[in-house]
């Protein structure tokens, strides 16, 4: 079933569904339950400050139904951004029906535009769903190996 959506930059009036979404997100794809008030003032700097990330939501008769956020990391080999997808959340009711597909294609368009060297993200290799739909929309997996130590 199509709906009738709008893409658009998430803004500061959007700071409480996006912070409802990514718990969400956290807790359904990798068990994780975030802290409200961090995520809360995360997004919120976000939102404030394009340089640590901006949101885009998909808009679907004044609710937001979809978003992600895009961050940059430079690469030295490549004089050039790459830009990186995160905090991705579609309502599980407006699932597979095209919000994130519109939402990527949307995003991409930016990049290149911004002349970007490519698009990345971050999913749980056991996130079979996402992968899924990520490999559908021409993405691979990469040859690196993302490792980490949190603080």
């Amino acid at each position: 079933m199509n709906i009738d959506f709008k893409i658009r930059k998430g803004k500061i009036e959007d700071l409480e569904i996006i912070v409802d979404n990514n718990i969400k997100m956290a807790e359904e794809t990798e068990g994780k339950r975030l802290d409200y008030n961090t995520v809360r003032k995360g997004v919120e700097n976000a939102l404030k400050d394009p340089e640590k990330g901006e949101y885009y939501v998909v808009e679907s008769k004044g609710r937001i139904v979809g978003q992600l956020m895009i961050t940059k990391e430079w690469s030295d080999w490549r004089n050039c951004n790459f830009l990186w997808a995160q905090s991705v959340y579609t309502l599980p009711e407006f699932r597979g029906r095209g919000i994130f597909s519109s939402l990527f294609n949307y995003v991409e368009k930016i990049a290149k535009k911004n002349f970007c060297c490519g698009l990345r993200l971050y999913v749980d290799k056991h996130n079979e769903k996402a992968l899924k739909v990520y490999k559908k929309l021409g993405m691979i997996e990469s040859d690196y190996l993302f490792i980490e130590k949190e603080f």
